[in-house]
């Protein structure tokens, strides 16, 4: 009824006519429009990970991982000689921390691994949608950490029959897996899944494929317990601690 009132009285002067109020509205120029474009397309731009800015040894692998994953490859020793693994064992931040804690393991860094785009974020492999897994590489002194003993420490902190869980972490970016790098591996790897097999009845679920790119995680991932966590409380990273480990902090 309103609106039925406005052509009448914008006729006797008393309202100002439709088309004089939209010809009064400013009207964006070229350069704002443009403006107003840019904003919203940077909003929407993906903030790829700044891998030049991860740290390097003796502190974390993540630097020199890096390296390998923007050229493709899939390292089996690492540039001073050490043996590389990787395996995934749900929140990649309690996982590397279990790993530091091995005698033998020489550093560490979290990351992305079997998925099937290049350069992950971390809210890109939350969402489900690239097919990577949060896990960890490792390199190692084989004189002083057996593979075998690498294996064994990951099937300690992972129900090996559920799915895409671990704890309370569901989805497929948190399924666990060993991700042999070499021949070698693979058999022990599968004779580490036979042995853990006969603690259940139901069927190990945990994956053992090949290793594929891994891509490391932002450098706010990385050794991200030692840091302090959530709550900024450090947790050792001393070779044979059994101190509990908090995932988040």
């Amino acid at each position: 009824m309103l609106l039925g009132l406005v052509g009448p009285l914008a006729a006797v002067g008393i309202v100002p006519s439709l088309q004089t109020h939209l010809a009064a509205r400013p009207k964006l120029s070229l350069g704002g429009t443009k403006m107003l474009g840019n904003l919203f397309s940077s909003a929407f731009q993906k903030r790829e990970i700044n891998y030049e800015a991860l740290a390097g040894l003796p502190a974390s692998f993540g630097r020199e991982a890096a390296e390998y994953a923007l050229k493709g490859e899939v390292p089996v020793k690492s540039k001073d000689g050490w043996e590389v693994a990787t395996f995934a064992g749900g929140c990649f931040w309690g996982t590397e921390l279990h790993f530091q804690r091995v005698p033998g393991v020489i550093a560490t860094c979290v990351g992305y691994t079997q998925g099937n785009v290049e350069k992950p974020t971390y809210n890109e492999v939350c969402s489900g949608s690239t097919g990577h897994t949060e896990g960890i590489q490792v390199i190692f002194d084989p004189k002083e950490c057996k593979y075998t003993t690498l294996c064994e420490t990951l099937l300690k902190t992972v129900d090996a029959t559920l799915l895409n869980q671990v704890g309370n972490d569901r989805g497929t970016q948190y399924r666990h897996g060993i991700y042999p790098h070499t021949d070698e591996q693979m058999e022990m790897a599968k004779q580490a899944i036979a042995e853990e097999q006969k603690k259940y009845r139901r069927p190990i679920v945990t994956e053992v494929k090949m290793a594929q790119v891994f891509w490391p995680a932002e450098e706010y991932h990385q050794q991200y317990l030692e840091k302090g966590g959530r709550f900024g409380s450090p947790q050792s990273t001393e070779k044979g601690c059994t101190d509990n480990v908090r995932c988040y902090g």
